[in-house]
C-alpha cells in the first residue's frame, strides 16, 4: 500500500476554515439586523415623539419632474415628486415657519391645509399620526429581524456542511424569517394607509 505525502490543494479550504467564515458572516448579519431595528426605533417613534406638531397653510403646489436612465433599455423612466409651500403654524404657537415646504401625495390648492409635522431645522413631512409612527417602526424592526435570525444561525452553525444543524434551531430561525415577512408586509400596508 503507498502513502502519498504532500500538501492539500492551494484552492481547498479547511474545514473550520470554512466554519469561522460562516461564524463572521453570522455576526456580519446579526449587526446588520440590530442596526435596523435601531433605526426602526429613531425613525418611527422616537422621530414623531420628538417633532413639533402643526399645520402647514399651502400657498403653492408643485411638481418636480426627474429623467433617469434605465440601464436595461434605451428609454427613460420619469418620476415625478410633488412640493407643497406654505406656512407651518406648530400647534403651541412656537414654531411659525413661512418658507416651509413638504413632499406632499396631491397638489392642494391655494389655503388648503395639511397636518404635519417638523422634524428637524427645515425638514417636513405629513403627519400620520401614532399609527403611522409606530407602523414605520415596526417595518424597520421586522425588516432587521429577518437578518438577525439568519445571523443568529450563521454564527451557531459556521454555516458548516460537515455538521447537521440541530433542527430545532433552524425551524426556530426559519420561523422567525416568516415572521419577519410577514411583520415587514403589513407594517408597510399599515404606514401605507395611515
Amino acid at each position: 500500500m503507498t502513502q502519498v505525502h504532500g500538501n492539500a490543494a492551494p484552492n481547498a479550504a479547511a474545514p473550520g476554515d470554512r466554519s469561522s467564515l460562516g461564524r463572521l458572516i453570522g455576526a456580519g448579519l446579526i449587526l446588520v439586523g440590530v442596526v435596523l431595528m435601531a433605526l426602526g426605533a429613531y425613525l418611527g417613534p422616537y422621530t414623531y415623539a420628538t417633532s413639533t406638531k402643526g399645520k402647514l397653510t399651502v400657498e403653492t403646489c408643485t411638481v418636480d419632474y426627474k429623467y433617469r436612465s434605465s440601464t436595461s433599455s434605451s428609454s427613460r423612466k420619469k418620476t415625478k415628486t410633488r412640493w407643497c409651500y406654505g406656512t407651518f403654524a406648530s400647534s403651541d404657537g412656537s414654531v411659525k415657519d413661512l418658507n416651509a415646504e413638504l413632499k406632499s401625495d396631491a397638489l392642494h390648492q391655494r389655503g388648503y391645509v395639511i397636518e404635519a409635522i417638523k422634524t428637524g431645522d427645515t425638514s417636513y413631512k405629513a403627519d400620520h399620526g401614532w399609527v403611522g409612527a409606530i407602523a414605520t417602526g415596526c417595518a424597520w424592526f421586522f425588516g432587521g429581524l429577518m437578518p438577525l435570525a439568519m445571523g443568529v444561525f450563521a454564527t451557531i452553525t459556521g454555516l458548516s456542511s460537515s455538521q447537521a444543524p440541530n433542527q430545532r434551531l433552524f425551524r426556530t430561525c426559519l420561523a422567525l424569517v416568516v415572521v419577519g415577512g410577514l411583520g415587514l408586509i403589513i407594517s408597510l400596508l399599515v404606514g401605507f394607509f395611515a
